[in-house]
């Protein structure tokens, strides 16, 4: 009878217990006094339980210069590998911040790299959770070479496979890339920093004096940057969301979104009716008609600080993924600026690459006009979301609640734009600008003559008004397929979706379009 090799067993066991320490007991707790999880736990609570297998445990770097020779950093500050969330396999990397401050080096970088990869090639998302110290500077050129491949990884992956980034901690400088490249970033509200440079480097490069959380946190991210896509509390709250998030999207961009047992009938609303206001310029909160039409009131909103004036986010319809394109009357009147487009437009984009339907919800008044638009490039960003909607071929859907005027119009999906179907509402105005200023500019002659001008020009508004402030006109020349009542629009949306189900779509070849990026 052979003998079974205890020793080399017992090595094995030994080797694997010493990298799972990470940093050792005291870096650990220094970890936890910050509020932090560590980069195991962040895993063993991410994967369903007993689901994890964990790859290259044993990587070690190769350098032995400037004190590195000798040097431990367990699994390479680096935690790889996969497991079932949800049920379905998933690609994970958490950067170990106990292990040297999870510096990115060679291996490191080599590490994450081939995770995404064989993401990629597997067909399976890929999750990424950031909480690193920034580049190890030892390294040098080996360093900064490793960036060149995650980078290039997560490119290739690109609207292949879903890629998220969670911010646990800081991300700073060429690394600080690597989040904002994926489709979405979760930003931990107080552990959670990205910049291009920290606080020390910008004051010996510029002068200028700011605190890390100014600079690099949510506000900078998730308010003015636009960087950041979900703001979470802590690292329990970073990873409930980011399981959330993953049920909305397909493993690839191969398949369809899982579909879920419907929770409700899709049948009439009546809060809805009723519930927009009738005069044109009296705000309301546009999450109030997104609640009321989807599955259970459930919406997973996407950039809710960044340009709220227009409103994006997941919901169900009929247990199927959806993701919704809506303007917001409560801020800025739901006009659509640079910022606004910019968000629209990416998110428009990645639900194509993912096969995930949409729905565009109209009460805009217009695209944003004054010098300040027009010189940081209204035009410009603007038009990505036509490029965005006109070249997506997923369904599409669209309902006019109230105001549909001018270039946002066309922006925010009409019929020959990309919309599959189009409904209004009979408080729909859809035409190209209002009545007042249709007839100051038409009948300016006229007025400016008349013996009695104001009442000429009343008249004259009267008339626009009445012919095109309304959504019957559009719907006389098919632009609108229906005029239905708000109330219907749940079960309208839910039909349509049905109907589209095997949508298919043969553009003319070529590699991309020249958007106005």
């Amino acid at each position: 009878m052979e003998v079974l090799p205890v020793e080399l067993y017992a090595e094995l066991t030994r080797r694997r217990e010493q990298i799972k320490q990470m940093g050792g007991a005291k870096a650990v707790a220094k970890q936890h006094q910050s509020g932090k999880w560590t980069a195991r736990e962040r895993m063993e609570y991410f994967f369903d339980p007993g689901t994890f297998n964990e790859t290259g445990m044993f990587i070690k770097h190769r350098q032995a210069g400037f004190g590195m020779a000798g040097k431990e950093i367990p699994a390479e500050g680096v935690i790889v590998g996969y497991g079932k969330v949800n049920g379905r396999t998933v690609m994970a990397a958490a950067e170990d911040y106990t292990s040297m401050a999870g510096t990115f080096g060679e291996y490191h970088g080599k590490k994450f790299a081939r995770a995404i990869d064989l993401a990629r090639e597997m067909g399976i998302p890929f999750v990424g959770m950031n909480d690193s110290g920034g580049a190890r500077l030892q390294e040098g050129i080996d360093t900064l070479e490793a960036y060149a491949w995650l980078f290039r990884s997560q490119i290739r992956a690109s609207g292949v496979i879903p890629q998220l980034a969670l911010l646990m901690g800081p991300c700073l400088g060429g690394q600080a890339y690597h989040p904002v490249m994926q489709d979405f970033v979760l930003q931990c509200r107080e552990a959670g920093f990205m910049g291009i440079a920290g606080p020390a480097f910008v004051k010996t490069q510029l002068g200028i004096d700011i605190d890390l959380q100014t600079l690099s946190g949510v506000e900078a991210h998730a308010v003015k940057s636009g960087c950041t896509h979900v703001v979470v509390e802590d690292d329990r709250d970073c990873l409930d969301r980011a399981k959330e998030l993953l049920q909305f999207l397909p493993q690839n961009n191969r398949e369809k979104p899982p579909v879920t047992k419907p929770g409700e009938p899709s049948g009439a609303v009546p809060e809805l009716d009723g519930l927009v206001p009738e005069h044109s310029l009296e705000p309301y909160d546009m999450h109030e008609i997104i609640r009321r039409l989807v599955d259970n009131g459930y919406f997973f909103e996407i950039m809710a600080g960044f340009a709220p004036n227009i409103i994006t986010g997941f919901g169900r319809f009929n247990g199927r993924s959806t993701g919704i394109v809506a303007s917001q009357p409560d801020w800025m009147g739901g006009v659509i600026n640079c910022d606004a487009a910019d968000k629209a437009a990416r998110f428009i984009r990645c639900c194509d690459l993912f096969n995930i339907p949409l729905v565009s919800i109209h009460d805009t008044p217009g695209y944003m006009i004054g010098p300040e638009e027009d010189w940081k490039g209204i035009l410009r960003h603007g038009s990505k979301l036509l490029f965005a909607y006109i070249e997506a071929t997923v369904p599409k859907i669209s309902v006019i609640v109230r105001k549909s005027f001018a270039g946002a119009y066309l922006g925010m999906c009409c019929k020959d734009t990309g919309a599959d179907l189009v409904f209004a509402w009979p408080e729909a105005t859809v035409t190209i600008v209002g009545a007042e200023t249709a007839a100051s500019i038409i009948f300016a002659k006229e007025i400016k003559s008349a013996a009695d001008p104001e009442a000429v020009r009343a008249q004259r508004i009267r008339e626009y008004r009445n012919l095109y402030e309304n959504p019957y006109n559009a719907a006389e020349r098919g632009y609108i397929d229906d005029v239905i009542m708000p109330s219907e629009t749940r079960q309208r949306i839910c039909a349509a979706l049905d109907l589209l189900e095997n949508k298919q779509v043969t553009g003319p070849w070529k590699k991309y379009s020249n958007i106005t990026l």
